[in-house]
């Protein structure tokens, strides 16, 4: 199986032609009235990187799952995604998640799969926990490039 790393790193590569190919303009117009643009999503991805990141680095040296959550539409207006350069957000985003595969990396292997029966609800979920439905740090891992191919196909 592919680790973690190892799937971000195939997603960015994977998805950085398609979304260099979009243009400014494009980028810039929501597919539905009170839905995210293409560069509104991609922030949402760049603050879900920068949140997750910090999650990997603090749970690696815990034996539970549990971490602040963040008001993902206020970040967005924060940050005014809408209004940046659709390439520079790109790229931003596509760094800042190499670095966050090289990061999944140095996991331990005993950290990545202890099982943390002490978690934050789980919510919306997009990889499948675990067979004994435990998550591990792996699994949120493995969670994390999911969700980053979930509001990828959403730009289409």
């Amino acid at each position: 199986m592919d680790r973690p790393g190892d799937q971000l790193r195939n997603t960015i590569e994977t998805a950085l032609p398609l979304l260099m190919r979009i243009s400014n303009e494009a980028a810039s117009q929501a597919h539905a009235p009170g839905k995210w643009c293409p560069k509104e999503v991609i922030g949402h991805l760049f603050d879900s990187a920068n949140n997750n990141l910090a999650r990997l680095v603090r749970l690696r040296h815990t034996d539970h799952l549990l971490f602040e959550g963040y008001a993902q539409e206020e970040w967005v207006q924060a940050h005014g995604y809408a209004d940046a350069d659709w390439n520079e957000l790109v790229e931003l985003w596509a760094r800042y998640n190499r670095h966050i595969a090289r990061v999944m990396d140095r996991v331990p292997h005993d950290a990545a799969h202890l099982p943390r029966k002490e978690h934050k609800s789980l919510g919306s979920t997009y990889a499948p926990l675990p067979a004994d439905g435990v998550p591990t740090l792996d699994w949120l891992m493995r969670d994390y490039v999911e969700h980053i191919k979930h509001h990828l196909r959403q730009i289409g």
